[in-house]
């Protein structure tokens, strides 16, 4: 495909066109950034991982525990926001990352990436497919890539309007609220099989394992532990609930704060024609966006508040993005290539604004 059909998506102002020239040298020196990672890495990384492992237990230990003592107020809140924070954690810097083989070199069965099962009602495998192999490989290219608006929400002018759009401003509160069930059905296309397009029989077979997940989590959270509870079992429902509603409101800031700011594109299906891994790697810059913050709350986030590096490098221990950042900005400031990053205020009102705009019939 030749450059001006490749680019004439690429509308963003504040990115300049680069030439095929420029795309292999832009590849060649992300491609140099990686390799200085992956030589590097060893045991300060599996250490890493496995402080944070036992940070999402002992803080989930400790939530429940407190929960226990449910009925001293001071008690109950500490234990949601212990119990939170361990799920967090869990979702984002482990589960997260661990199945996305970033340490799988390390050989250990507790962080292999294809085996990993996490504290979500959305089964490991569906997430491997929706996110690991299917956003990455085709980020951002309408019709292809099922994270654009999640099929629920118009979030680019290039997606088509419909009249159910006009309530997404609403509907958007409860899909925040509940956003992994949003992960846990989104491999299983429900509109394709109310538009016919998948049989009933295909559609129970894809819906039983997440069946027997969502079985497992619920009667974890809001049967086994309040049942163990037995005076305390109203407010370790009540807790396990808000902790749940927490790491939703939180994993789905995060994550849309990295995808849908003002100045993240949306691409054609063409452009995966001849697509070199300079455009590859061009495409994951345009389409993607990252938040500043402290140390701590880059951790909180799973360090997808580099969602740009995470892009980049997907396979890569998440925790090496915030130094690989100035120097991927640098190569970004080198090929005119807008290095999107901004305060999670900031961004998450983008998100917003896209929201609203976009709600209506707008074209651009």
């Amino acid at each position: 495909m030749n450059m001006q059909v490749k680019t004439q998506y690429f509308k963003n102002p504040k990115n300049r066109e680069l030439t095929e020239a420029d795309l292999e040298a832009l590849a060649q020196e992300l491609d140099a950034i990686k390799q200085e990672v992956v030589d590097d890495l060893g045991e300060k990384d599996a250490q890493y991982i496995r402080r944070v492992y036992s940070v999402v237990r002992y803080s989930s230990l400790a939530g429940r525990a407190l929960l226990f003592a449910g009925w001293f107020p001071p008690a109950w809140v500490l234990g949601i926001g212990l119990l939170g924070l361990s799920k967090i954690l869990e979702n984002m810097e482990v589960g997260h990352n661990v199945m996305h083989g970033q340490y799988d070199w390390m050989n250990d069965p507790k962080f292999m990436g294809q085996t990993y099962e996490w504290d979500n009602v959305g089964t490991s495998d569906n997430w491997r497919q929706t996110h690991n192999y299917k956003h990455h490989t085709y980020t951002n290219i309408k019709g292809m890539d099922d994270d654009i608006g999640y099929g629920l929400v118009r979030l680019f002018p290039e997606q088509r309007w419909k009249k159910s759009y006009l309530l997404q401003p609403l509907y958007s509160i409860p899909f925040c609220l509940l956003f992994q069930w949003g992960v846990a059905i989104q491999n299983l296309e429900v509109g394709k099989l109310m538009m016919g397009r998948k049989t009933k029989a295909k559609f129970i077979q894809e819906m039983r394992p997440v069946q027997r997940k969502v079985a497992k989590q619920l009667f974890k959270d809001y049967v086994f532990f309040p049942l163990v509870a037995g005076p305390s079992a109203v407010p370790v429902l009540l807790g396990n609930l808000a902790a749940n509603g927490i790491r939703n409101v939180w994993t789905f800031s995060i994550i849309f704060c990295g995808h849908f700011t003002k100045d993240v594109e949306v691409f054609p299906k063409s452009v995966l024609e001849n697509e070199s891994r300079g455009h590859w790697y061009m495409r994951q810059i345009r389409g993607s966006s990252n938040l500043t913050g402290s140390e701590a709350f880059h951790i909180l986030t799973g360090h997808l508040s580099h969602q740009i590096e995470h892009h980049l490098y997907p396979e890569i221990p998440a925790r090496r993005y915030r130094k690989m950042g100035p120097k991927v900005e640098a190569v970004c400031k080198k090929y005119g290539l807008n290095y999107n990053n901004a305060s999670l205020f900031k961004q998450y009102g983008q998100v917003l604004g896209r929201i609203l705009k976009y709600s209506l019939p707008f074209k651009k």
